[in-house]
């Protein structure tokens, strides 16, 4: 994992090496701790913000994936993709206190700071709500028009989610009832979602090379913006609300195998040192 100073644009330090790949970061305020995790081996890990270095591996499950802060009780939760469950980790002790058991495939997820987590269920088309005092799934929210999620994003303000989705549409949906709300056309291969909620826009990043953005008028309106050139493969992201600053990562692609299995992943194999960091600022 690298660490980049965003005001200079330079690399500060590395974290790891993770042999199994890392995917979520999240960062513990109140403990001075960051967390990562490594898929293959089923595992998270707390790093120290300062020294950048790794304190201690904490066991979750097969395809640790997604990584989740909850500010309420201050825990982190691991999405553990193909095992269908979620790990809760107490920063305090490093240690895993609970498993949330979905039962399916599982995607991205977010808090709500009110105590809520949602997540992508990949497997089912759905949304999963899970209740983070109690540590229990509280619903699951269809999404009929959308298969298998992938980014997922949150207005707290209209209360409308925005899942990404693999065949190439965004679905509004409401954050309490779960009712769908909206569908909107997106690039292909969506892996990310971003909500800018100055500007009221709603970003997906697509493998096609292009960023889609929607713009939110009102609770019930959302319109297809722009579609903005961005590179092939960047398809993850994170966005600093503040400044509407987005951040996607790319690097240069050698070739392409079809997937081994029908349904499957493609294999990409890249081009070694050509990864790079993209910024992309709002106009105004």
């Amino acid at each position: 994992m690298t660490v980049v100073d965003e005001t200079k644009g330079e690399v500060i330090g590395q974290i790891g090496i993770f042999p199994g790949g890392t995917h979520g970061i999240v960062v513990s305020a109140e403990t001075n701790q960051g967390y990562t995790d490594d898929g293959k081996a089923g595992t998270a890990i707390a790093f120290d913000l300062v020294s950048l270095r790794p304190l201690q591996q904490i066991p979750a499950a097969p395809d640790a994936d997604g990584i989740i802060y909850e500010p309420v009780t201050g825990y982190i939760y691991v999405i553990n993709g193909d095992s269908g469950s979620l790990t809760v980790i107490d920063p305090k002790t490093n240690t895993s206190i609970a498993t949330i058991n979905v039962g399916a495939g599982l995607e991205a997820g977010l808090a709500d700071g009110k105590g809520a987590l949602f997540v992508d269920g990949a497997e089912n088309h759905d949304i999963v709500k899970i209740d983070a005092k109690s540590n229990k799934v509280e619903a699951h929210f269809d999404m009929p028009t959308c298969k298998k999620p992938h980014g997922l994003a949150l207005d707290s303000e209209t209360r409308r989610l925005f899942a990404t989705c693999a065949n190439s549409i965004l679905v509004v949906v409401d954050a309490d009832s779960g009712a769908n709300v909206a569908t909107v056309p997106i690039g292909s291969g969506s892996d990310g979602a971003a909500f800018d909620p100055v500007r009221k826009l709603i970003f997906s990043s697509n493998s096609d090379g292009t960023l889609s953005v929607i713009q939110e008028k009102d609770a019930q309106t959302f319109i297809a913006a722009a579609t903005i050139k961005t590179a092939r493969g960047a398809r993850t992201m994170a966005i600093d609300p503040k400044t509407g600053r987005l951040f996607l990562v790319a690097a240069d692609i050698a070739k392409i195998d079809p997937p081994v299995t029908p349904g499957g992943r493609p294999h990409v194999t890249y081009i070694a040192n050509s990864l790079r960091l993209l910024y992309l600022d709002p106009t105004k």
